[in-house]
């Protein structure tokens, strides 16, 4: 059976989301209040329906409570997103994503019960910053505010020790959970497995750590 998603709201973020799962074989509802968005993606995905989803009749009628998940990326305006999220808790929807403006938002989406909330364009900020401060920091994904994956292309200066020579977890308090090498991936590697130039490490920790070893072991 296909996973079945909603998305409302189909904005930049929003569109890219249904443009995703639709990629991937899922099955989409796409909902927007306004109608030229609902246009654009008339041809993309499963549905797209015009509708105001801050009317819980409405999101009744639409029998969105039967999804097993739904993402709400409303852009600018803050009541929707909280009225909209307040209605689909209420209605026992699975799993609730909400995109978030800012972390008063955040807050409130937290205590009317979202299941995931993001934060897409703070954490571009925060991956591009990382990538320009870093020709070895090829990608980041936030875990917390603290904590971050990171995958880090090893160079010369790392390159021909082995994991327990390195000594990471110890030095550093981070750990290497993966290794990505052409088109072989490990996952858990030895602790005798060698980093040859040009590795990819997906390393997971306190992004201070993680810095500072990019830093000190590879700078």
């Amino acid at each position: 059976m296909k996973k079945e998603f909603v998305v409302i709201g189909l904005g930049r973020f929003g569109g890219s989301i249904v443009r995703e799962l639709v990629k991937q074989g899922a099955a989409v509802m796409a909902i927007d209040s306004h109608s030229e968005r609902v246009d654009e993606f008339a041809q993309i995905a499963t549905q797209a329906i015009v509708a105001d989803t801050t009317d819980e009749s409405v999101i009744k009628s639409l029998g969105i409570r039967n999804f097993e998940h739904v993402i709400v990326a409303i852009g600018e305006d803050i009541q929707s997103s909280i009225l909209t999220t307040l209605i689909l808790k209420e209605l026992g929807v699975p799993q609730i994503t909400v995109k978030a403006q800012n972390d008063y938002h955040e807050k409130v989406l937290r205590k009317i019960g979202a299941d995931f909330v993001v934060h897409p364009e703070r954490d571009m900020g925060i991956r591009i910053a990382n990538n320009m401060m870093s020709n070895n920091v090829l990608d980041y994904l936030e875990l917390s505010e603290e904590h971050s994956i990171m995958e880090i292309k090893a160079n010369e200066r790392i390159a021909g020790n082995s994991l327990i020579q390195l000594d990471i977890r110890v030095k550093y308090g981070i750990n290497i959970v993966g290794i990505k090498r052409g088109n072989i991936i490990m996952i858990s590697p030895a602790a005798t497995e060698k980093i040859e130039v040009g590795d990819i490490l997906l390393v997971i920790g306190a992004d201070i750590d993680i810095n500072r070893f990019v830093k000190k072991a590879m700078g």
